[in-house]
């Protein structure tokens, strides 16, 4: 979102150049995108609309915005594939785990979207899932900031950015990074969870580097993955 617009095309623009970026590492990229930006499921509930109708209303939204990417990735000569848990053939492929997979395998972008297909399941959840699905090594989630903090930076000037945590102390201490059902399904699954700014340009080219300067790694207490 941006500028008044629920998807601002400069913004969307630099995120594909960025992702072709990540691509040209020979890093195979699946994306699992939002859609607070036009509907979320839980603020129409709240405001006394049906949980199940909002919510669906909310997948339908993710759609938009992953043909919305998908456009912006193609403009710049990548194949990408829009996948959709949500029957829509003549919009999007539906969501195979096997042509996802083949998909990467040919260095396409797979475009996760419509969430898990299901209400009452989150955005994150859906990400998790999905990468448990397709075996991938790592989860990047992009955020408003760079990372997990103790408080929220915006409000207390004393938040500490943690540069890793474990699953389970995002469990003790509440941190709001992901809901936890997401949480666990990383954990049962071995996959680490990468937090960073996806306003920050060049932050996802930092994490494939190496750099924990602007994120939060989250893996097991005994799990061997660097930073």
């Amino acid at each position: 979102m941006g500028n008044g617009h629920n998807i601002d095309p400069v913004f969307i623009s630099e995120l594909a150049q960025e992702i072709k970026d990540v691509r040209a590492l020979g890093s195979q990229v699946a994306i699992v995108i939002g859609g607070g930006n036009i509907f979320r499921g839980v603020a129409g509930s709240a405001k006394g609309m049906e949980r199940t109708s909002a919510d669906n209303m909310g997948m339908l939204a993710t759609v938009i915005n992953s043909l919305a990417l998908q456009s912006a990735l193609e403009i710049l000569g990548l194949e990408a594939r829009v996948q959709s848990a949500i029957a829509m053939p003549q919009v999007a492929e539906p969501f195979i785990r096997r042509r996802a997979i083949r998909h990467l395998e040919k260095g396409r972008i797979v475009i996760f979207a419509a969430g898990t297909g299901v209400p009452f399941f989150t955005t994150d959840t859906a990400a998790s899932l999905r990468a448990a699905e397709i075996s991938a090594d790592c989860l990047l989630k992009g955020t408003k900031v760079d990372g997990v903090y103790s408080a929220d930076p915006k409000i207390d000037p004393n938040a500490i950015r943690y540069s890793q945590l474990t699953y389970d102390k995002v469990f003790a201490d509440n941190l709001k990074v992901m809901d936890q059902t997401a949480i666990t399904l990383c954990r049962d699954n071995n996959i680490p969870v990468m937090v960073f700014s996806i306003l920050d340009r060049g932050s996802l080219l930092e994490l494939l580097g190496g750099s924990d300067s602007r994120s939060t790694l989250i893996k097991g207490e005994n799990d061997g993955h660097g930073s």
